[in-house]
């Protein structure tokens, strides 16, 4: 879906032609009132008034309303933003629940509390975020979508705030739209070629490796996974440099297009959905696809793992061996669980630029879900660098939540016949956590020299928070979220910013 046009503007609020003009409500011990000064021009809605129409303030609720004279919005919507002070969180909530309220509107006008940049941008954010809708391959008419919208605000350098909302905004519609298209669109080289449509006339260099280049290569786990499918794996690298000398971020996604289990298939009703198992390697080439287009001083490589794991004669098996990139060899007992196989390529293969952190985006176990629900991504790795990702995390409003990985799990991977296997079949407890152990084992150095520390490695598990399956909320949709793509953008700039 294509963005709306996102700006900002210090005209009086009821002036603005727009199809709705979205106005905060605040909870008070006396009632509901508006927020802000004069949001609505001459005209007003008193505490009695907003009560007779049900509004109560409370957190994201919504109520439409004809606009009063003066006012020129064809309507005005009023949000809650609770009885607390409205923070750049609240506002981006808001915004998203307005938007989702007003979809059918194609201008929306957003007269909320602005303090701050974060605040305008905020707003922004959430409106683009909130309005987002798929364009389905239906015979359909295809439905309303917003193509405007605006924040009144009077805080220097505005205008910065808004070409950078959309920036973000849009780094998070590529995640949700790629992960939205169907898996017979989708599949490894297709994914190469729709990286190459969105990077293109950006200051990005692709690398691409094919069958022959990943054999060459020893790149064990990539081919292993592909090898059931008619449709062979792709490694894809995506590089930024922004300065030789600037900190360098290697970012390693998940890419597996449609996760059928392998030979150790899933159920029917599980395998529904899971053409999400992409959603790393969508959020990895979104996050430096934003990073290019934000001019963000820092090298970053963006390691795109792509496979399609389907049961066939030529598929793995279990006990299959596999010599990984590096010369690593795992046992393999679990088909279904190539994620961490096609990471473990990656991981090495990053490992070899000795970049200054590695982080791993992957929605890798149903046990994150299970551990964290919906709306939480684990967090594993390096303590200090997982400290950044949680600064990160709460600069931008997205929920993390930092797992351990026990040494006593890694005797549960042994096995005789190679140096580790990618699962222990059978075994229900810490599944997310053993899946962060195995990664572990193939983070390499920060040198070549003997002796050097390991480079920090972060994992975030996302198979939780990446698909919204509830009802929306804010300004996430039901489906695809496209969660972390701010949180690796804010990160990425605290390297710079070092």
């Amino acid at each position: 879906m294509p963005c709306p046009t996102l700006s900002t503007t210090d005209l009086s609020p009821a002036e603005l032609d727009a199809d709705v003009l979205v106005v905060g409500v605040h909870a008070t011990s006396d009632g509901p009132r508006l927020a802000g000064e004069s949001p609505l021009g001459d005209a007003t809605l008193s505490t009695e008034e907003l009560t007779a129409v049900g509004v109560t303030g409370a957190v994201d609720t919504t109520q439409r309303l004809a606009s009063p004279e003066g006012v020129s919005a064809r309507s005005v919507l009023l949000v809650g933003l609770g009885s607390t002070a409205p923070t750049a969180d609240s506002l981006r909530s808001a915004a998203g629940s307005a938007a989702r309220a007003a979809s059918d509107a194609a201008r929306l006008a957003f007269a909320l509390p602005t303090e701050t940049l974060d605040d305008a941008q905020a707003v922004l954010e959430g409106a683009a975020l909130g309005g987002y809708k798929y364009v389905a391959r239906t015979a359909a008419p295809l439905p309303s979508a917003l193509t405007e919208a605006t924040v009144v605000t009077s805080v220097p350098g505005a205008h910065e705030a808004a070409e950078r909302a959309a920036i973000t905004s849009e780094a998070v519609t590529i995640v949700r739209d790629l992960v939205n298209q169907p898996p017979n669109d989708l599949y490894p080289a297709s994914f190469v070629e729709r990286a190459r449509e969105l990077t293109a006339g950006l200051d990005l260099e692709l690398e691409e490796w094919g069958v022959d280049e990943l054999r060459e290569g020893g790149y064990g786990g990539i081919l292993g996974v592909g090898q059931g499918s008619s449709r062979p794996p792709r490694l894809l690298a995506v590089r930024y440099r922004a300065g030789e000398d600037a900190p360098h971020l290697a970012l390693v996604g998940k890419g597996i297009t449609f996760d059928s289990g392998g030979l150790s298939l899933k159920p029917a009703a599980s395998m529904v959905g899971m053409k999400y198992d992409m959603t790393g390697a969508a959020t990895v080439l979104a996050t430096i696809i934003a990073a290019a287009r934000l001019g963000v001083p820092l090298r970053m490589t963006a390691w795109l793992c792509l496979a399609e794991n389907l049961p066939s004669s030529t598929a793995i098996r279990p006990n299959d061996v596999l010599t990984m990139r590096g010369g690593k060899t795992v046992e393999v007992l679990n088909t279904d669980a190539e994620g961490r196989l096609v990471l473990a390529d990656g991981i090495v293969r990053a490992s070899e630029e000795h970049p200054d952190a590695i982080i791993d985006v992957a929605t890798l176990t149903g046990a994150a879900r299970v551990a964290l629900g919906e709306r939480y991504a684990g967090v594993m790795g390096d303590d200090t660098l997982i400290e950044r990702v949680q600064r990160a995390a709460s600069a931008t409003g997205e929920l993390v939540w930092p797992m351990p990985l026990p040494a006593e799990l890694r005797p549960l991977l042994a096995t005789e016949v190679a140096d580790i296997a990618n699962a222990k079949p059978g075994n229900t407890a810490a599944g997310m956590l053993l899946a962060g152990v195995f990664l572990r084992e193939f983070v390499g150095r920060a040198s070549d020299e003997e002796g050097a520390p390991v480079i920090p490695w972060a994992h975030l598990d996302i198979a939780g928070a990446a698909n919204n399956g509830s009802s929306a909320y804010g300004y996430t949709p039901k489906g695809p979220s496209g969660v972390a793509v701010r949180l690796l953008i804010a990160l990425a700039e605290s390297y710079a910013a070092k």
